[in-house]
């Protein structure tokens, strides 16, 4: 998302910068205190001022120091930013609600600023609609009308460039494909003129021009099957490893980027973007290069044989260009919106099929059904209307082709019957013109395999153009101690909006540290950014004395042991699901961390043991059972750093005692947090970390916390009562 909006030079003339002053965020204010729109007026934000410009002028100008406490505030039909400014509640811009989640970002900026820190706050939010254009963008980066052709064929060429070869010889293939298609006419004209219609015509001369015929079209077949051949196999190569570069970006980008998208969107980017491509190499570029030169030589050929016939063959041409040329952008448009809806059409059925056991447990087959039926109507929609315009724009594009042949046969026959030209020659004119109009006609469809190469082309570069987490060669390469320090750490999953604020927490290195607090308050959170799975907006979490995103990532997951509170398996074995944590382990090491989660007794009772399929996501299993194939996962990894999200929720009594008891001596001098509703669990921990309004209220032992009765003492007695109650 925008948040430094391109300022007019008359208007950036206004701002008069000190030294070592610098513009941090530039946003429209986009109508005033009459709500009436405006123009020419915008809100800067250097790191000293606040400048407020409105019609062209400063309205105010504030010190940011002389601020806090910046909000921005939604009303109907307007938003508010307003600051603290010298004790005065002060209004600083009026909104339109398009510019709502910016103005919040921009807050939290001045907040920043204010607090005499320099960081710029930055958003990697999709714009809903161009700032230029003002039209929607259908779930890309960028504007498909506003980046223009430059950046398709840039975006075309980079990803070709490591085929160049390839394409090269395709490329000749096609010229020798254009050579033998354009010879054929000539060898016909010489039949024709010199041997059939000769007084005294050669057998001979006959046979020799019917076999360089045959051996031509012969040589057509084999050049073709080759080109196509090769273009597919390079196809089918693009689009293998298109395929494998989304995945391996879509693994590397951060759980921020993937949560922003579909996932059905996400997978047809993966699968049917690429199947486009592959498409496209197999039915349209194997002829491009074979269409356009043929197409020039045709035109030079027919102008060689009679400039006036050739002038009127090409009457239509002109007008063919000139629909196909107008309606370019339209068709672009129109198949651009038919993706957008099958990837609503994906993302509804990957939901469905995902939360079926939900589905069913409520009854609400119906109402899905509804629901996909209205997305597919919309999308049956769209379809037909695009057809239904295909079906009508194509025949009148083939009735203008079909007038130039018209003209030729009927003036060139005028021309043959007053000997101004030969049969033969008339036989090769009007074979060049059907070849003209034949790769005319193939062009006329070339728009629409166009529009959906450069519709796919732009959802997949707008995966792979995402900036991907880099990895840092000198980060942790040996075993971690587990020091961790949360220095002043903030994060919000929008970064203007803070679930954490300003942690501050240092962990000795094998302290067990347990997490409590009420729901919603940010204990997920923490382990979130723990995990490397999210970073902090402001501030530092460090690892053994180590910013964490200077960390080597493979070797620093490799050393975490995770059990969510949501468990998750993949489908696949009992042993597959153990071992993703370490798939080089023996199958000993598997049955020792089995036993010690307290799951190789239920494995054992199973038809297949440890083969046995889990199912989509291990709905074969309990959900104690899969608490327990987690934990077991964990204990593989053999972790320097444990992190436990309500381990043993799923457990009943006797598996509970018996997997705490293995967690005891798993967890012993290693570093750990653990998450628990049930706060009785965390007694053993050597410190407790109440968090509550986006930050740490309390840090003690049970003991400490219980006589500093704080929140955490409300939320044990609570707990209490309730199970009394019960």
């Amino acid at each position: 998302m925008i948040l430094n909006f391109e300022l007019p030079q008359d208007l950036r003339n206004l701002i008069e910068l000190a030294d070592g002053e610098e513009i941090y965020y530039t946003l429209p204010i986009d109508i005033d205190e009459h709500s009436i729109y405006t123009r020419d007026s915008f809100l800067v934000v250097t790191n000293r001022t606040i400048d407020v410009i409105m019609h062209g002028k400063i309205e105010k100008k504030l010190a940011i120091a002389d601020c806090k406490n910046a909000k921005a505030h939604a009303h109907v039909g307007q938003g508010l930013l307003t600051v603290d400014h010298n004790g005065t509640l002060t209004l600083i811009a009026r909104y339109t609600h398009g510019h709502m989640a910016r103005y919040a970002y921009i807050a939290r900026g001045i907040n920043i600023l204010a607090s005499g820190r320099s960081e710029h706050v930055e958003s990697n939010e999709y714009e809903a609609a161009c700032p230029k254009c003002g039209r929607a963008i259908p779930g890309t980066a960028r504007c498909p009308h506003c980046s223009g052709e430059n950046r398709f064929f840039g975006t075309l060429k980079r990803l070709a460039k490591p085929y160049i070869p390839q394409f090269l010889g395709i490329a000749v293939l096609m010229v020798l494909a254009s050579v033998t298609t354009l010879v054929n006419p000539v060898i016909q004209r010489h039949l024709v003129d010199n041997v059939l219609l000769d007084e005294n015509p050669s057998k001979s001369a006959a046979f020799l021009c019917l076999g360089g015929i045959f051996a031509m079209s012969v040589g057509i077949v084999f050049v073709n099957v080759a080109k196509s051949f090769y273009s597919t196999k390079l196809g089918a190569r693009i689009s293998n490893d298109m395929r494998k570069s989304l995945f391996d970006k879509l693994q590397a980008a951060p759980l921020s980027y993937i949560n922003d998208r579909r996932p059905g969107e996400l997978l047809n980017r993966v699968v049917q973007d690429t199947r486009v491509i592959r498409e496209f190499m197999e039915n349209s570029f194997c002829n491009l290069v074979t269409v356009a030169f043929i197409f020039v030589c045709d035109v030079i050929f027919m102008l060689s044989i009679n400039v006036k016939l050739a002038l009127m063959a090409f009457i239509p041409a002109p007008l063919v260009v000139v629909l196909i040329m107008l309606f370019r952008k339209n068709i672009h448009r129109r198949f651009h919106l038919q993706w957008h809806k099958n990837d609503d059409i994906s993302s509804n059925l990957q939901d469905v099929i995902s939360g079926m056991r939900v589905v069913k447990s409520y009854g609400n087959e119906k109402e899905e059904s509804e629901k996909f039926l209205r997305f597919s109507n919309e999308y049956c929609r769209v379809q037909i209307r695009n057809e239904c315009f295909w079906a009508v724009f194509n025949p009148m594009l083939n009735f203008l082709m079909g007038a130039g042949i018209f003209i030729v046969v009927y003036f060139g026959g005028s021309n043959v019957l007053a000997g101004e030209m030969t049969t033969g020659e008339l036989i090769q004119f009007m074979t060049y013109t059907q070849l003209l109009y034949m790769y005319l006609n193939w062009m006329t469809n070339l728009p629409r395999q166009l529009t959906s190469l450069i519709s796919s082309l732009e959802r997949i570069d707008d995966i792979l153009a995402f900036d991907r987490i880099p990895d840092h060669e000198n980060g942790v390469v040996g075993e971690i101690r587990g020091q961790v320090d949360f220095e002043k750490a903030t994060f919000g999953y929008r970064s203007y909006k803070p679930v954490l604020e300003g942690i501050e927490l240092h962990v000795r290195p094998g302290e067990k540290i347990g997490i409590v607090g009420p729901s919603g308050a940010g204990k997920s959170t923490l382990i979130n950014l723990l995990m490397g799975l999210y970073e902090a907006d402001d501030g530092l979490l460090l690892v053994d004395g180590k910013d964490i995103r200077t960390l080597d990532r493979k070797s620093f997951h490799s050393q975490l042991g995770v059990v969510l509170q949501e468990t998750f398996l993949f489908s696949g074995t009992i042993l597959e699901n153990i071992r993703f944590a370490r798939p080089d382990a023996t199958y000993e090491e598997v049955i020792e961390a089995a036993k010690t989660a307290n799951a190789h007794d239920f494995i054992c009772r199973t038809p297949g043991g440890y083969d046995t399929y889990v199912g989509e996501k291990g709905y074969n299993l309990s959900g104690g059972e899969r608490q327990r194939i987690a934990i077991a996962r964990a204990v593989l990894a053999k972790p320097s750093l444990l992190i436990l999200d309500e381990a043993t929720a799923s457990l009943d009594t006797e598996s509970e005692y018996l997997v705490q008891n293995a967690l005891s001596k798993l967890t012993k001098g290693k570093t750990t947090f653990a998450i628990a509703h049930r706060l009785s669990t965390l007694k053993d921990c050597d410190r407790l970390i109440v968090i509550d309004g986006h930050t740490i209220k309390e840090v003690g032992s049970h003991e400490e916390l219980i006589a500093a009765k704080g929140l955490y003492y409300e939320l044990l007695t609570a707990q209490l009562q309730m199970q009394k109650g019960s």
